[in-house]
């Protein structure tokens, strides 16, 4: 069995753009060092990209949260910083989302032999709960890890909330220090 270690929408408009935050330009280097020891141990590494359209305003999550952000092919859209680098230098497997979790049949095309999956990236309270509950499921064998200071939220308070509710359903939740 095999790691897997998954960045979840590590992208410049949730990092300094139109959904952007202070804290998660903060995880950069660490997420990025995490990604080189990972491929360094011949993990799988996965990343996803949150992806939508022009007309992602008249969707149901852009009528929710009316702020177009991540539409495919912008700057925007992009993987931001020492990340991007790093995925750059590593054999990693690209998962485009439309919406908060990875689609069930995309979940299909990932290997089999996975005893640990490490999730890392943004935003904790949302995609990063998804995509734990995601991976959960398409694993149930396996020990899912979110890093907790190596994920955020624009708010601290539901990303301490969040790591409480991924105790609650059995996703080990630790600091990097424990993975670095």
């Amino acid at each position: 069995m095999k790691n897997m270690l998954v960045v979840i929408d590590y992208q410049v408009d949730f990092v300094d753009g139109a959904l952007g935050f202070p804290d998660a330009e903060l995880l950069d280097a660490g997420i990025a060092a995490l990604l080189r020891a990972a491929a360094a141990g011949g993990d799988y590494i996965v990343y996803t990209m949150d992806t939508h359209g022009a007309d992602y305003l008249t969707s149901r999550e852009g009528k929710a949260l009316p702020v177009a952000h991540c539409i495919e092919g912008t700057a925007g859209w992009a993987l931001y910083g020492e990340t991007a680098a790093a995925l750059d230098d590593v054999h990693a497997v690209e998962l485009k989302k439309a919406t908060f979790g990875v689609a069930p049949v995309d979940m299909l095309t990932l290997p089999e032999d996975v005893g640990q999956i490490t999730l890392v990236g943004l935003v904790s309270n949302i995609c990063l709960l998804s995509n734990a509950c995601v991976f959960q499921a398409r694993y149930p064998q396996a020990q899912v890890v979110v890093v907790r200071d190596l994920c955020a939220s624009f708010d601290p308070a539901l990303h301490e909330k969040t790591m409480d509710v991924l105790a609650g359903i059995q996703v080990r939740v630790v600091n990097k220090s424990a993975v670095l």
